[in-house]
């Protein structure tokens, strides 16, 4: 996961960028925490959740 990267920000409408504020829990670019630069909303990325959208046939198999 990068630290910046582009985003849907739900109080801008559309998508934004959106960067890695500094984490304090020690994730670095691994954090799932996103912040949108134009507005400052707060976003949160779940690496597992968009893992398993990219894979629904494997889902489906298990």
């Amino acid at each position: 996961m990068h630290a910046e990267q582009y985003l849907h920000c739900p109080t801008c409408a559309d998508v934004r960028l959106a960067e890695a504020p500094p984490c304090a829990d020690g994730h670095g670019y691994d954090c799932p925490e996103r912040a949108c630069t134009d507005c400052g909303t707060a976003l949160f990325v779940d690496p597992l959740i968009t893992r398993e959208r990219l894979r629904p046939a494997a889902r489906r198999a298990a």
